[in-house]
Order: C-alpha cells, then sequence, then structure tokens
C-alpha cells in the first residue's frame, strides 16, 4: 500500500498547501504520545486533552478555509448573476456561451473544493483510527461524539457543508436557465425531475452524494461482492472506466451471475433422489453438489487470469462448458452412470465465471455506478439462490422423447442448458468487449485536467467515519508508518503467496469467518433433503419451497442491517452477536434426546441461515475496509480470495456429507454438525482474541 501521508502531499492543490490537514505533524505527535506515556513521563488524561485540542486546531482551519473559498465562490456566482441579468435585456449568442463557459468553470473549482474537503477527511478518518491503535483506546467514539452534535463544534461545518449546497443549487440553477429550451417558460424548480444534462453538474452532484454517504443500504450490499475501491483512485481511473463501460455488457454479466447461482442450487432438492436412481447412496449428492464447488476452486484462477486479457471470451467459454456440463447432467439418469454425472457437474464448475464478474465491475465501471454494479451482483446472487430450488419445485413432470426421459432429476439440467444456450446467443450478438490498452501503464503527469479528474472520482469513504466508528479498521497495515513508497508497491500482487503475504491477522481472521459461514451454509442447504425426507417424509417440492424461503431472506436481511443495525451498533460487534447466533442455531438443530420435530429443524435452520447472510454482509463490509489495496486489482484480488475461502468451505462441507454417509443415516445430522460447532467455536475465539489485541 502506498503512504496515505505521500498520497497527500503528491494530490494537495499547491496554492492550498497550508490548509491541509498536517498528516505528518499529527501522526509525529502520536509516536511521540507513545514513548511518553512507555516511559512514564505524560499520563493518558493530558494526551487525551492535548490530541483533542490539537484535532479542533486542525479542523479549524480546514473549515475556515472552506468558509473563506465558499464564499469566494458565492461572490463569484454573483457577479455572473449580474451579466446573466444585463443579457437578459440584450441577449448575444457569444456572450451566452462564454458566461455560460464561466459558469463551467466555477464548477470545476468547486470540484476543488469537494476534493479538498474529501482528502482531509480521509486523513482525519486515518488519524483517529492509529490514536486508537496504538493506545488501545476508543478515542473515535469519543472526539466524534462529542464534536458532531455540538454547537459550536467545526466538525458540524464538515458533516453538513450547507454552503457547498447553496453553491451547487446555484450553479445548477443558472446552468439550466443558460440552456437552449427553445422558448420554455418552465423553471428547474417546475420540472424537479428534469436532469440537467450538464457534464460539470454531473460530476459535483456525484461528488456531493459519495460524500453526503447517503447510500448505506447500497453500500452495505454492495461490499458483499468485495469489490475493493481505493480510498484516493488514481487520476485517469474514472476517465478510463468511462471509455470501457457498456451497459449491456454489465447486464450480462449480472445475468451470468444469477444464472450459475441458479444453476448451483437447482439440483439441491433432487440431489439425493438422483443419486438413488443411479444405485449410489443418498448422501453421495453430497459429492454431486460439491463436484461444482471443487471446480470451481480452479476454475476461478484462471478466469480470473484470462479476465486480464478479455472478458468476452472467457463468457463464451463459460457458457459452452456449462451448457455442455448440464447436457452431461440430464443424459447420465439414460445412461445409468452416476461418473456421467459427476462428470457433468464438475464441467459445471469449470464454467464458474464469477471471477470475471467481478473484474468486469471492478475494472470497467465507471467509479460513480460502482457500487449500484456491486449491489447487483449481490442481488442477482441472492436471486439466484432462490429461484434455483424453486425452479426444481415446479419441475415435478415425467414424460420421455424418443428414449431421452424427462423428470424431476433430468429436467435441471435440461432446463439450464437451454438457459445457458439462449445466454450464449445474447452475448455474442450484444456484448461489447473493452479495451485492455487502457489498462496499460499510465504516468502520473501533474496538468489541470489531472487535478480536475481527481475531483470526478469517488469520494468514496464517509466523511468520517461514523459516530459508532468502524474501529474494525485498525487491523489495517500500519502501511503509512513511512512517508515514502516505492513504486512497486502500488501494483497488484502476482502470485497467490505475495497475496497471502499481505494479509494482516485480522485479514486471516475475517477469511477464517467466511469459510465458517460458508461451511454451516453449506451443510443445511446440501443435506436438507435428505435429513428431511428421513425424520419428516419431505417431498421434493416441500423442500424446494423451504429453500426457496431460505433464499428469499437474503435481501431482506442486509435491508435490515444495512440501513439500520448498521448504524446502531460497530461492526465488530454485529459480527461477534452474528457468529454467536450462527452458533446457537448450530446447538439447536442437534437431535437430543427428544424426538426430532419439523419447528425444530425450520426455525433452527432459519436462525442459522439469517446469522450466516448478517454475519457474511458485515464481514466482507470489514474485509474490503482492511484488506491491502493492491488487492483491489489483477490476477490474485481480494474477491478471489474470498472466493476462493469460501468454495473450499464447501467443498469441505460437502465431502463431510459424503463421509457421514459411512454410518448410519439416523446419525447423519448429528456427524455434520459437530464440526460446523467446531468451526463456529474456532472463528468466535479467534474474533475475541484477534480484536481484544487491538484495544
Amino acid at each position: 500500500m502506498v503512504a496515505f501521508g505521500k498520497k497527500l502531499k503528491d494530490r494537495q492543490i499547491e496554492e492550498w498547501q497550508g490548509y491541509y490537514i498536517n498528516y505528518k505533524l499529527m501522526k509525529k505527535r502520536v509516536r511521540q504520545y507513545a514513548q511518553q506515556i512507555q516511559l512514564g513521563t505524560q499520563d493518558r488524561r493530558h494526551v487525551l486533552k492535548d490530541f483533542s485540542r490539537m484535532l479542533d486546531n486542525q479542523i479549524e482551519k480546514i473549515v475556515f478555509f472552506l468558509l473563506e473559498q465558499q464564499g469566494l465562490l458565492a461572490s463569484r456566482i454573483t457577479k455572473l448573476g449580474e451579466q446573466r441579468d444585463a443579457l437578459q435585456e440584450e441577449p448575444e449568442i457569444n456572450k451566452i456561451i462564454e458566461l455560460r463557459e464561466a459558469y463551467r468553470a466555477l464548477g470545476q473549482d468547486l470540484l476543488k473544493l469537494l476534493f479538498f474537503v474529501e482528502i482531509n477527511a480521509v486523513g482525519l478518518r486515518k488519524i483517529l483510527k492509529k490514536f486508537d491503535k496504538r493506545f488501545g483506546y476508543r478515542f473515535t467514539d469519543y472526539y466524534v461524539k462529542t464534536r458532531a452534535n455540538h454547537p459550536y463544534s467545526q466538525l458540524q461545518q464538515v458533516f453538513k457543508h450547507v454552503g457547498l449546497g447553496a453553491v451547487v443549487g446555484a450553479l445548477s440553477r443558472n446552468l439550466h436557465e443558460l440552456q437552449d429550451r427553445q422558448g420554455s417558460y418552465l423553471s428547474i424548480y417546475d420540472q424537479p425531475t428534469l436532469p440537467l444534462q450538464d457534464p460539470v453538474v454531473d460530476s459535483i452532484n456525484a461528488a456531493v452524494d459519495r460524500l453526503t454517504n447517503s447510500t448505506n443500504f447500497l453500500s452495505f450490499l454492495g461490499q458483499h461482492a468485495l469489490i475493493m475501491q481505493e480510498e484516493l483512485p488514481s487520476p485517469t481511473e474514472e476517465h478510463v472506466d468511462d471509455q470501457r463501460y457498456n451497459l449491456m455488457s454489465l447486464l450480462l454479466n449480472l445475468a451470468n451471475t444469477f444464472l450459475y447461482m441458479v444453476n448451483t442450487y437447482i439440483i439441491v432438492p433432487t440431489a439425493d433422489d438422483y443419486s438413488m436412481s443411479l444405485g449410489a447412496a443418498p448422501t453421495v449428492c453430497g459429492i454431486v453438489i460439491g463436484a461444482m464447488a471443487v471446480a470451481q476452486v480452479f476454475s476461478s484462477v484462471y478466469f480470473s487470469a484470462w479476465s486480464n486479457k478479455s472478458y468476452f471470451r472467457p463468457l463464451v467459454f463459460s457458457s459452452i462448458v456449462l451448457f455442455l456440463g448440464n447436457i452431461m447432467y440430464a443424459l447420465a439418469y439414460d445412461a445409468s452412470s452416476i461418473w456421467i454425472l459427476l462428470i457433468g457437474r464438475l464441467l459445471c464448475g469449470f464454467g464458474s465465471a464469477r471471477a470475471v464478474n467481478r473484474r468486469y465491475i471492478s475494472d470497467c465501471v465507471p467509479l460513480k455506478i460502482r457500487m449500484q454494479a456491486s449491489a447487483g451482483f449481490v442481488s442477482a446472487s441472492a436471486l439466484g439462490m432462490a429461484c434455483g430450488p424453486a425452479l426444481a419445485g415446479i419441475l415435478q413432470i415425467n414424460f420421455k422423447i424418443h428414449k431421452v426421459t424427462f423428470n424431476q432429476n433430468t429436467l435441471p439440467g435440461w432446463v439450464m442448458a437451454v438457459a445457458w444456450l439462449v445466454y450464449l446467443v445474447w452475448l455474442w450478438i450484444t456484448f461489447k468487449e473493452p479495451s485492455h490498452a487502457a489498462e496499460e501503464d499510465h504516468t502520473p503527469h501533474q496538468s489541470n485536467d489531472e487535478v480536475n479528474s481527481k475531483l470526478e472520482k469517488g469520494l468514496n469513504q464517509p466523511l468520517l467515519i461514523s459516530s459508532e466508528t468502524k474501529v474494525d479498521e485498525d487491523a489495517d497495515q500500519d502501511c503509512d508508518d513511512s512517508e515514502e513508497a516505492p513504486e512497486e508497491s502500488r501494483q497488484p500482487v502476482n502470485s497467490i503467496v505475495a497475496a497471502y503475504r499481505l494479509l494482516t491477522p485480522s485479514v486471516k481472521v475475517q477469511l477464517l469467518i467466511y469459510f465458517m459461514l460458508k461451511y454451516v451454509m453449506e451443510i443445511l442447504l446440501s443435506e436438507s433433503s435428505v435429513v428431511t425426507s428421513y425424520y419428516f417424509n419431505w417431498s421434493t417440492s416441500t423442500v424446494a419451497v423451504f429453500l426457496a424461503c431460505l433464499g428469499l431472506t437474503v435481501l431482506p436481511v442486509n435491508i435490515v442491517v444495512g440501513s439500520y443495525i448498521s448504524n446502531m451498533f460497530q461492526d465488530r460487534q454485529i459480527l461477534l452477536a452474528s457468529e454467536i447466533m450462527v452458533l446457537v442455531g448450530v446447538v439447536l438443530s442437534f437431535q437430543a434426546i427428544i424426538p426430532y420435530s419439523e419447528p425444530q429443524y425450520v426455525c433452527s435452520g432459519l436462525l442459522l441461515f439469517v446469522s450466516a447472510e448478517v454475519l457474511e454482509g458485515v464481514n466482507l463490509s470489514l474485509l474490503s475496509r482492511v484488506m491491502s489495496s493492491r488487492l483491489s486489482r489483477g490476477t490474485y484480488n481480494g474477491g478471489l480470495l474470498s472466493t476462493e475461502a469460501g468454495t473450499l468451505a464447501r467443498v469441505v462441507a460437502d465431502a463431510t456429507i459424503t463421509l457421514a454417509g459411512y454410518v448410519r443415516q439416523s446419525l447423519l445430522l448429528n456427524v455434520t454438525l459437530i464440526p460446523s460447532l467446531f468451526i463456529c467455536i474456532t472463528s468466535i475465539l479467534a474474533t475475541c482474541f484477534t480484536y481484544n489485541s487491538l484495544y
């Protein structure tokens, strides 16, 4: 990771240098405090008071400069307004064009000011995080809570930025009135939903939206995809993304995600019946379901590498392989071969292009809509997870054409084969391959265009961390202790070993938690048909409805967590509480002395699944913030690491179900839950140990 101090120095506007947060001085002061406390020459209360006063002074300096610049912008708008009024009396085309360009130039200066606010907010957030990490004290909570709502606090000016909003409004209104409206007498206030087609205003509005962090749920949902973004994007990133982005190509990637998830879960309700019809034990369904995950462990790597050169060809290859895999899955019934069935599922796994889908969003979707695209990726996955079992419940018919059988076991394969064939035709006709030449080396150069480009970047982080501060970021590498960083540290890693070396202890714990939650979810889903048929004599349709209902809880749960719970509690608290609830769900799922009942299974399964969904959202949200920015791009990126962890968990879980088949079927449930119990306890202990060590 590049040192933030170096980034701050490189990206400052030269004439404003004296008004930025003095990050280097404050970082030096934090080190001095640590030495003084260690030597006993300073007590903690004095340190807190002195550091608070220093922060207040820094924020006051920033805010006064911000107010001064707002006043200058307001004065310029007033003078331009006088020119506009004069032109209304005697309109001249040339002067109207000049006036419009003057307003746009003012808009560029406003973007500079927005970037000034953003970079100072990032610096303030980082120095607060560093202080908490050094002293094991939740100073951030205290500082933000006591300043944010106090009538004399300068933080209010930064949080609310009312003056900037007024400037944005005046600029938008005046540019709107200068547009050629072909004799229209309506104003911007008469048509509030009519967008103003001006790139400067679009950039300003996008910056303000990100600055206010007004999409809590969307951000929370988008972080499920683990499509990471740098805090201060590179100067050319947005321009490159706009050139490479194509809406239809994005929709095709989301459709691929949806179909793959349907393909994964459509066989779950019938896998045990299919296995028995081919002469195998019902618990072989674990291998049948898990074969796809085994292949995905390898396919994720080569698809991620392939996407460095192309997006279209991997998606075509994926569609063809999935088409053939589903054909083999369907034909295995008439061939009476469990091996053809397994090879078909392996082929389906080798066609997993989720790494390509993530990379397309990360590399080609403009920063201003990347969070929406990431949320779409997660929503497509959740919808596919729900639709797969539901579709299996509908396909309860039985007929033959010539010697080919179509029944509840084979129809999932035939339906998905047709779906992938249609998708392949759609892909071939409409996908637009983005230019990969734009990804080649961009040498930084200082110019006005670069400054303007920077300003239009994602002001990704909240203005400050919320009053319930995300102290979990303290687990991030203290990479900015050095003001200089080699150029190579900016580049993506080039091997899985190098990626692993970048993982801090807290990141490893997050990946362990991800492994755990995927394991327990896979156990619940994959063995559902075997367990429910043994204990409750459920039909395939009943199992399908149960699994579909579980899948449909994903988005509502994330809405509640992203919009409400995450604003009330720290992510670390939600993380630990969710782990405990998953553990409770696992314990309640055991068959004890009393007879096993449907209410016990349904309630414990629902508790386990919902808790795991909450845990997944919070865990990936934390992971996206604490993982090195070098893992945000390239083949071995953060998304690939999380995918591999989750896929390995599914493989181990499905293997556990199959191995448990060697014991009596009455013991299957408890035997598969014992590893879940052990992994849950391990992850909880690891979480407690890791985060306690940070305080």
